[in-house]
């Protein structure tokens, strides 16, 4: 049989207010005791205002159209077409020969980030327009991680350092994946603008 302690002081303050905030289950009195009378209302903080070092999102009302952001987009898989029409069809069918062409098989991220921009920086000083970046389509390895990586790391990689500085706009008008004379998915086309 356990034997109940006695309450002290301070549990018995604490035991009131949760007391005061209990709802009856069932509000009449039962038959031979006495009703008790209503607990006091709970005193809550009063509702304060949001910090004011923190931003305020614009009022939203349901239907409305969402205001445009200025986070950046990730970049788009397809980038735009920024070429004359007729020669990219030409040269996705492998009709136009690649003037120069430099193969990244073998080497690490590192190692081929500062040749690729050395060589596309070369090729349009030098005057060329389309040129053949070979970067492998990748093994497979056995994926043991619980986030899967994917074959090919060049292959992803070479595309978007294309579009970047000091390449980028400058330099590089587009990007394309080589037809399957010249590579296929382990390659891509890269048309460059002209040299002033």
């Amino acid at each position: 049989m356990t034997r109940r302690r006695k309450l002290r002081p301070e549990e018995e303050d604490l035991w009131r207010i949760v007391a005061r905030t209990a709802r009856p289950l069932h509000p009449q009195p039962l038959k031979g005791k006495p009703a008790e009378a209503e607990p006091e209302p709970l005193l809550l903080p009063k509702d304060r205002p949001p910090p004011s070092d923190l931003p305020r999102l614009p009022a939203f009302r349901l239907g409305e159209k969402a205001r445009p952001t200025l986070i950046a987009e990730p970049m788009a898989a397809t980038p735009p077409l920024r070429m004359d029409a007729k020669a990219f069809g030409k040269m996705t069918r492998g009709k136009l020969l690649p003037e120069a062409r430099m193969d990244l098989h073998g080497m690490t991220l590192a190692e081929a980030h500062p040749e690729l921009i050395r060589f596309i920086l070369g090729a349009h000083s030098a005057g060329l327009r389309l040129v053949l970046v070979i970067t492998g389509k990748g093994k497979p390895k056995p994926d043991h991680g619980p986030i899967p990586q994917r074959a090919g790391v060049l292959r992803h990689q070479v595309p978007q350092w294309l579009r970047l500085p000091p390449l980028g706009p400058a330099v590089v008008l587009q990007v394309a994946e080589a037809h399957q004379r010249h590579g296929g998915a382990g390659a891509y086309y890269v048309y460059l603008r002209r040299s002033r």
